[in-house]
């Protein structure tokens, strides 16, 4: 029987505990050892909630618990090297979105993770559809993508950090990353983005200077074209993230990644319904565990994080200059 892996959790907030549920739900594959967060009275709640023991101090942690993986679930300006250093510790990883707020950032953690198993949040693509979708374009089902196309809706006021463009980056950075990710995934690194963005809604709130609606073009040398548009001041309650992909011999409506509907381009089109519920976050430690135990990368790599990042950072710069930005 393969060892149970020792886990340990860095940010006990609401992702946090998405994760934790998700390490729970494994109990043959792994458990959960350690926690760690600033606030002892609310890291020794989450313990009690979730397991393991609480901690404080980082480092600590790391020395007294020992985990095989560490999943990483701080906001974007948090990010101060505990990534580097538990990859130099041999400790395997899984890195929450936006993996950091640079590219500098970024890619240092991509090369410090380089002799462990780590993996970027994108939870998205552990889906069923995204992965049916995956597995019909391996086959040659789909053709050549030519045209992907994804909106982002929600109306909260989320944590006090994530209002603020120097701690969360902005909706197009936390958020709506997500499906940038999926376009890169699907298209490929594009030759150039065009954004426009601008806070309409949330001007007299206090702090929040973030983008609440915005869109993003972008271009491929090819003529393929990703159209990617997010708000924050539509439906209260409701989080609207679809997205759809045309290819040459199918077309994919998705209304989340576990639902989709296919089409082929034949006339009449055949049909093929995608339905499931599964969790994406225990699919998604369970690809990593898998990863771990056959020495293989994970299906979306650390590396994912930076590349996606670096599209998401291009269309704020595009924003904030009004101009298109190149790659």
């Amino acid at each position: 029987m393969t060892r149970r892996l020792n886990v340990a959790l860095l940010g006990c907030g609401g992702i946090g505990a998405r994760h934790a549920d998700a390490i729970n739900k494994l109990p043959d594959q792994m458990q959960l050892v350690a926690c760690c967060g600033r606030d002892a009275d609310k890291t020794a709640e989450f313990a009690a909630r979730h397991g393991g023991e609480a901690f404080t101090d980082f480092e600590r942690m790391l020395d007294k618990a020992r985990p095989d993986l560490l999943v990483v679930a701080l906001p974007p300006h948090a990010h101060s090297g505990q990534v580097e250093v538990a990859a130099r510790a041999g400790i395997h990883l899984l890195v929450e979105k936006p993996i950091a707020l640079t590219m500098e950032q970024a890619e240092a953690q991509v090369a410090a993770a380089r002799d462990v198993v780590a993996a970027c949040g994108f939870m998205y693509r552990h889906g069923a559809a995204s992965l049916a979708w995956d597995a019909a374009s391996r086959n040659g089902e789909t053709g050549p993508p030519g045209h992907f196309s994804a909106q982002f809706h929600c109306n909260s006021l989320h944590a006090p950090w994530w209002r603020e463009r120097d701690k969360a980056g902005g909706q197009m950075v936390e958020q709506l990353i997500h499906l940038i990710d999926l376009a890169r995934h699907v298209l490929g690194r594009p030759r150039s983005v065009y954004a426009r963005a601008a806070n309409l809604f949330h001007r007299s709130v206090e702090r929040y200077d973030t983008e609440d609606v915005s869109a993003i073009i972008l271009g491929y040398d090819d003529g393929r074209i990703g159209v990617l548009h997010a708000s924050n001041a539509a439906v209260p309650g409701r989080w609207a993230k679809q997205w759809q992909i045309v290819a040459e011999r199918m077309t994919g409506q998705f209304t989340d990644w576990n639902n989709a509907d296919f089409f082929t381009a034949e006339t009449p089109p055949q049909q093929r319904l995608i339905r499931d519920d599964g969790d994406v976050f225990v699919a998604q430690l369970a690809d990593l565990a898998a990863a771990i135990r056959d020495h293989r990368a994970p299906l979306v790599p650390l590396s994912d994080g930076a590349a996606s990042l670096e599209i998401a950072l291009a269309a704020r710069r595009s924003a904030d200059e009004g101009r298109e930005i190149l790659l």
